[in-house]
């Protein structure tokens, strides 16, 4: 088994449409009423996914929104906007983080708890270029995957 590395996706697929495997009696799964409905379909594989303004779920509850994200090979991230939730403030997410991307609903899982993020060092546009603010960062989430 690899390491745990934060900035690269576990799954490549979930970000390029990777769906649930099915069998061929299995009925497709439809869109909640009142959900996504004016949000595209889900993508094919292979198609390049902007995640801007998919929901961000904790495995206790949301998070807030993507602002950003990047898919750079090795630096993959997103920038979450909380609002109220943390009075506005932004949190970076290495891509590692994220159990599953629900493209029909625009929802991305990660598999950290709410106060687990709200504890993670402040983003900040201008140190997310220096290799010590990215350390501490990719530090900080490998090790809540130690802790649990």
């Amino acid at each position: 088994m690899q390491p745990f590395n934060p900035w690269i996706w576990r799954d490549p697929s979930a970000l390029a449409g990777g769906y649930e495997q099915t069998r061929p009696d299995d009925v497709p799964r439809q869109r909640s009423e009142g959900g996504a409905d004016e949000g595209p379909d889900a993508p094919g594989p292979g198609t390049p996914i902007d995640l801007t303004g998919y929901r961000v779920e904790a495995t206790d509850g949301r998070i807030g929104a993507i602002d950003g994200a990047s898919d750079d090979a090795g630096a993959g991230y997103l920038v979450v906007d909380t609002g109220p939730w943390i009075f506005g403030r932004k949190v970076l997410l290495p891509v590692g983080t994220v159990a599953r991307v629900d493209h029909l609903e625009r929802v991305v899982h990660v598999d950290r708890t709410r106060e687990q993020v709200k504890e993670s060092p402040a983003f900040d546009p201008d140190d997310f270029g220096r290799t010590d603010y990215r350390e501490q960062v990719g530090n900080y989430y490998t090790e809540s995957y130690r802790r649990g």
